[in-house]
């Protein structure tokens, strides 16, 4: 008999909700709105979301909004629709740090008259100086000692202004010899003159991010506060705080911290510096640039809300660092596509032919099926006449050895229409072929011939009068791979070829309408996406979400 295997997550809530430590799930993901969400918060959002809907209970979208310097609403913006794509459905709760930032301000005051919290006069050099390393404790803060009374009115005059950027700080006072440096009397709050995107200039004081979030978590009622390991070392003071201010009792109680391994992704750059400096300099066209692995970008590019989910899920939730390959990833966008979407043909590289014996004038329909895989997606009508464009690697005047495509003399099969066979070419003045002429077999339409002759070479082909014109994009790794993302000095190593820009594209008529975010396998060439950004009625853009094979096998489960 098998067994439902459960990572140690989900063990650890079933223990929980067996011992009555909560009756009720509620996680949430909390984004600090600095930059676009990229591929490695996907699986946070999905990790959160999908614990709150297998055990029926909620799941809270919170912006982490506490560090003005850096917030903007363009990120809350782009954040909402990432996980709105991604399917995470947070229904009526969406909440901010900064709805809690009263609250929080009494939960300050409170540690002072406890005497757990007081205001300093160093500098930020000198509070890193004091603080110690992790073979030496840290020594006192000369302001350790003042009286709650002292502390209160300082901590009052913070908030109203009354001092300079960097002049004070409330630091939480804890063990200046603790083997944790986050305990070392960590900074909870500080000054900073600055407009909020959602409170304005009501605060001139903000709250640091490892006091706000434990807080923010009890006031929701979050039981599984879910991160990633770096945070571990912060567990401690997470615990503090609720306990010191009054939410828990004791460290096993909810909110629980929790901590998982981050995924790592082969061969891309997640880091948000590095992708804002990348956007600043211009090297990628924005946050969505389909060469970046922002969830915003990898929609653009054409990825599935599906295919990420499966990515993920392959990817497993754990306690132990790993790396994901990114073809894995280029996997679960192709198992996605290659049955569920249409088989279009698109010529990329075009070069005109001609048959010559085909009616003038005449123009046919044939009927196409939409994927053979999926009989579901029924048949299209296709045009044919005597103009067409196929691809330019397709015709050779003087082939090489095994080359079965068109050449003078070749006959081979045009995908779903006829066979033809190559008799000519016209160049330019400068030698360059522009024409090929062809003869074809009326009694071999449909793609195979009654005398039961046999062709080595199936071409793909748009009809010439019909077929719209398009720009197609082709990407590739933004890094080059074979140097490792990053050089010595910090720097990234790119890729000088990470496009490729094709203007004069024929696609078949069937693609005029296609909308935003329609996907398709072009025949022969890849899986696209119509581009959400920079499509138009008249001039639609394709990108290239993958190409139609890789060298990536799935790992078999023992």
């Amino acid at each position: 008999m098998s067994t439902e295997s459960r990572n140690f997550i989900e063990q650890m809530i079933d223990k929980d909700l067996k011992e009555g430590v909560y009756d009720k799930v509620v996680t949430r993901f909390p984004p600090e709105p600095n930059g676009y969400l990229h591929i490695g918060h996907a699986k946070s959002i999905l990790l959160n979301y999908g614990l709150a809907k297998q055990y029926n209970g909620e799941f809270h979208m919170r912006f982490d909004d506490t560090n003005p310097t850096k917030e903007k609403t363009e990120f809350v913006d782009s954040i909402k629709a990432d996980i709105e794509w991604l399917g995470a459905d947070w229904k009526d709760h969406l909440y901010f740090a900064s709805d809690y930032f009263d609250k929080m301000y009494e939960d300050a005051v409170t540690l002072i008259r406890k005497g757990k919290a007081y205001v300093s006069d160093l500098s930020a050099d000198e509070i890193k100086e004091y603080r110690g390393t992790l073979t030496e404790p840290g020594k006192d803060d000369p302001a350790r000692e003042r009286l709650p009374e002292e502390n209160l009115k300082l901590f009052e005059a913070m908030k109203n202004g009354e001092f300079p950027d960097g002049s004070k700080v409330l630091r939480a006072k804890i063990d200046m010899a603790s083997p944790n440096i986050n305990m070392r009397d960590p900074i909870i709050y500080r000054v900073a003159h600055l407009n909020h995107h959602n409170t304005g200039d009501k605060w001139c004081i903000y709250p640091m991010y490892d006091f706000a979030h434990p807080i923010e978590d009890a006031i929701e009622g979050i039981t599984n506060s879910i991160c990633t390991l770096e945070f571990e070392d912060h567990r401690p003071l997470y615990d503090w705080v609720l306990i010191e201010v009054g939410y828990k009792d004791k460290p096993e109680q909810a909110p629980k911290q929790t901590e998982f391994a981050k995924m790592y992704l082969s061969n891309v750059v997640t880091g948000k510096r590095y992708i804002k400096r990348l956007v600043e300099d211009g090297i990628v066209d924005g946050w969505d640039d389909p060469r970046l692995v922002t969830i915003a970008a990898l929609r653009r590019r054409g990825f599935t809300p599906e295919s990420i989910a499966k990515f993920i899920e392959l990817s497993g939730v754990s306690k132990a660092n790993s790396t994901s390959d990114y073809a894995m990833l280029e996997y679960c966008i192709r198992e996605d596509l290659k049955v569920s979407r249409p088989r279009m043909m698109a010529v990329l590289d075009p070069l005109e032919l001609v048959i010559d014996n085909y009616p003038e004038g005449e123009t046919e329909l044939l009927t196409v099926p939409n994927n053979l895989e999926n009989e579901s997606l029924g048949d299209r009508q296709v045009k044919f006449s005597k103009r067409l464009y196929i691809e330019r690697d397709d015709f050779m005047e003087e082939p090489v050895r095994k080359y079965f495509r068109l050449f003078p003399g070749n006959e081979v099969r045009l995908m779903n229409a006829y066979f033809v066979t190559c008799t000519s070419c016209d160049k330019d003045e400068s030698g360059k072929i522009i024409r090929v002429h062809c003869t074809y077999d009326p009694e071999s339409r449909g793609g195979n011939s009654p005398d039961g002759r046999k062709v080595k070479g199936t071409i793909h082909w748009v009809d010439a009068e019909s077929a719209i014109k398009a720009e197609c994009r082709l990407y590739e790794n933004l890094i080059d791979e074979e140097k490792g993302v990053y050089n010595e000095d910090g720097s990234l190593n790119l890729n000088p070829n990470s496009i490729e820009i094709k203007k004069d594209c024929y696609l078949e008529e069937a693609l005029k309408n296609a909308a935003p975010e329609d996907r398709f396998q072009f025949v022969r060439n890849g899986f696209y996406c119509v581009d959400l950004r920079d499509s138009t009625g008249g001039a639609p853009v394709f990108n290239r979400i993958v190409s139609l094979k890789s060298s990536f096998v799935l790992p078999k489960s023992e």
